[in-house]
């Protein structure tokens, strides 16, 4: 059935609302088109198009590795690639299964058969290996772009340039849960001087500069 209004330009904006509240073609099409708009998302998810999103994530520096904390509670299908100046994150998040994408270009080497992952029900934490240790990194990223799912982890922040050699043991504990460490939930994270979110002291630690 055709419609039987005929836009010209002498017929007023009412004319024409009022025309449509009543023809049936009409609704009908503005039916079918509200559908097709609604059903476009789902159709995508169908067909394996839909856009992954960065995982929130916060990192910090320290004498022979690099950290970062992609924060992604009950995590599915984890998969990290690290390269020689790359890091690729991606994985399922949540009850919903939302799919992450972060592809990082690095500010400098790593080396990639050294650098490990542990995944935990609350986040997945990554730890680089430095290709040149004792080179600070200023940041995380090659470019100084600002990403707005990344930010510094302050609470584990520290001047190590002035690390005492109490302080560096704690380096040699990391490599030795490096060698250990698999990716699987079981492995323990030594503890670190400002780790904990709750420490007195860790409001008192140096900034690091963001550029």
């Amino acid at each position: 059935m055709l419609c039987c209004w005929e836009v010209s330009s002498e017929f007023a904006a009412s004319s024409l609302l009022s025309h449509l509240l009543w023809c049936g073609p009409c609704l009908d099409l503005l039916s079918l088109y509200r559908l097709s708009i609604a059903a476009a998302p789902r159709s995508r998810a169908a067909q394996g198009l839909d856009m992954r999103q960065p995982a929130s994530a916060k990192w910090y520096d320290r004498r022979d590795y690099v950290f970062i904390e992609f924060c992604v509670e009950d995590s599915k299908d984890v998969n990290v690639n690290f390269e020689k100046s790359k890091l690729t994150f991606s994985c399922l998040g949540g009850s919903d299964n939302f799919k992450h994408l972060n592809e990082i270009d690095l500010f400098n080497n790593i080396d990639p058969n050294e650098s490990k992952h542990k995944r935990t029900d609350r986040s997945i934490l990554c730890c680089l290996r430095k290709g040149e240790s004792g080179q600070a990194w200023p940041r995380l990223t090659k470019e100084k772009a600002k990403l707005n799912w990344l930010s510094v982890d302050f609470n584990n922040w520290k001047d190590w340039e002035d690390d005492s050699d109490e302080d560096l043991s704690n380096f040699d504990r990391f490599s030795e849960m490096m060698n250990n460490m698999g990716g699987d939930e079981g492995v323990d994270l030594p503890e670190v001087d400002g780790a904990d979110d709750d420490s007195p002291d860790s409001d008192d630690e140096k900034m690091p500069d963001l550029e």
